[in-house]
């Protein structure tokens, strides 16, 4: 589990990015703080893996929050998550190391799907050596070749499907659709894609009336 430190000034939108935390799977959230000097003492206090940071705050810009955490020797994850738009702020959030940069607004399924991109970076690496595969991801590159997703599907909610698959239990399209934020028939399309591919098998669960039940399960 990946824990986070939400850091937003406006306590609504830090309890709307705290309730998209909790329903993103492999995450949850450690605290809240809304000032640039909270978020530094919660970061030492806490020690969350991942910061959500706005630009944004009451004494101090973000991007300073960033730096003094780098200059203090901390290598906790930073997504910038701000209406700040300028080229100069998002290139100084990326030199800070920031790993994503999600301007608001934004719907659910984008915020997931950046997340678990953050997720794959932050538990890919093993112990020792890694190979190239392995360095790709965890730097966002693709690990290898992959084929072409059908017509009306996404690579990033695939990505979700796929992670909530990941977790080895058994799901049926309505379940994978909550967890990952989309309607049940989307959800369908991508679970009966991974079967056709082999990477997933689908189970007919027969209740007491009505149609049978499909559910899906990851192969391995």
């Amino acid at each position: 589990m990946i824990t986070v430190l939400v850091v937003d000034d406006d306590f609504m939108v830090a309890g709307i990015h705290a309730r998209f935390v909790e329903q993103t799977p492999g995450f949850s959230v450690a605290g809240t703080a809304r000032t640039g000097a909270e978020a530094l003492t919660m970061c030492v206090d806490l020690a969350p893996d991942l910061v959500l940071l706005d630009v944004h705050l009451p004494d101090m810009s973000g991007l300073d929050v960033l730096q003094r955490l780098r200059a203090d020797g901390s290598t906790v994850g930073v997504v910038m998550v701000t209406a700040e738009r300028d080229a100069e702020a998002v290139r100084t959030a990326l030199h800070g190391g920031a790993m994503q940069y999600l301007v608001k607004p934004f719907e659910y399924t984008d915020f997931a799907s950046r997340m678990q991109r953050v997720r794959e970076a932050l538990t890919t690496l093993p112990e020792g050596a890694a190979d190239q595969a392995t360095i790709d991801r965890a730097f966002g590159g693709p690990a290898s070749a992959s084929p072409a997703l059908p017509k009306g599907l996404s690579a990033e909610s695939a990505q979700l499907v796929a992670d909530a698959l990941a977790d080895g239990v058994e799901l049926s399209a309505a379940d994978c659709g909550e967890r990952v934020g989309l309607s049940r028939v989307s959800a369908r399309r991508y679970l009966e894609y991974f079967v056709d591919q082999g990477l997933a098998t689908v189970r007919l669960n027969y209740g007491s009336a009505g149609r049978p039940e499909r559910r899906y399960r990851s192969v391995g």
